[in-house]
């Protein structure tokens, strides 16, 4: 039986006298969607950098599709895993098929495979062809994301990691968008983990929702299965915040009526 796409085991981080991470283990099997929530410092961006190797944990191990995160180096351990975040970080100079090229060139690819993989991607993320000559700046905050998600997919990888992808969008742009992605993580077999401070978007997308507080994980589950079982007031409150935001918005809606 294979392994876990990624593993983690006892992980820790410090920064002075704040545990960013205090003991974290996680595991997230292939193919999954996982979503991590918590407020603000709770240690869901830091967990997350630990996965590529943007962070070095102070202790515990990390595996990703087999391999020890610190035995690897980071620039090919990166290769492998695509990195959505929400200021996307389009290089201005380049053209969009430039940026989505960056890492297909870095590994070697001939000019037809690349070429071919731009055309697949953009058709993937519901751009139009002629996108791939314009220069970031010439995009929507929409587009641009979409094309985030391309250059993270260009690679083939089989691991995403998404940090507040949507962000910044509009909500209707944001709406979309996630569900594209999830489509795409299906179509594609990706293994994905993402965070967020949308409790909605989190339980819309993800299959299992890991809840972090402090730096250590206090819930983790289906989200139908942590809000039947939790008995943490906390996150109880964070799992039902879209319930409580869809009748608050029901009663302003109805109150001309």
């Amino acid at each position: 039986m294979a392994g876990p796409a990624i593993e983690l085991s006892g992980v820790e981080k410090r920064y002075g006298t704040l545990d960013a991470l205090a003991g974290v283990s996680l595991s997230v099997a292939a193919g999954e969607f996982a979503a991590l929530v918590g407020g603000s410092g709770s240690g869901k961006t830091t967990l997350l950098k630990t996965i590529n190797r943007l962070i070095a944990p102070d202790a515990g191990s990390v595996h990703v599709l087999g391999d020890d995160v610190a035995a690897s180096q980071p620039h090919l351990l990166r290769r492998r895993i695509g990195y959505v975040f929400q200021e996307v970080g389009l290089f201005p100079h380049l053209t969009v098929a430039e940026n989505i090229a960056i890492t297909p060139k870095l590994l070697g690819w001939d000019r037809k495979r690349i070429e071919a993989r731009i055309a697949n991607l953009l058709g993937l993320v519901d751009l139009p062809p002629e996108i791939a000559s314009r220069a970031p700046a010439a995009l929507s905050g929409g587009q641009r994301q979409r094309v985030g998600v391309a250059r993270a997919l260009a690679a083939e990888p089989k691991l995403m990691l998404m940090d507040e992808p949507f962000g910044a969008l509009d909500p209707l742009t944001r709406d979309a968008l996630g569900a594209d992605y999830r489509a795409l993580h299906e179509r594609l077999g990706l293994t994905t983990v993402m965070v967020t401070h949308d409790m909605a978007e989190a339980v819309l997308l993800a299959d299992r929702i890991v809840v972090l507080r402090e730096g250590a994980i206090v819930a983790d589950g289906l989200p139908a299965d942590l809000l039947a079982q939790t008995r943490d007031e906390g996150v109880r409150a964070l799992l039902e915040a879209p319930r409580r935001q869809a009748e608050r918005l029901r009663a302003r809606l109805d109150g001309g009526r």
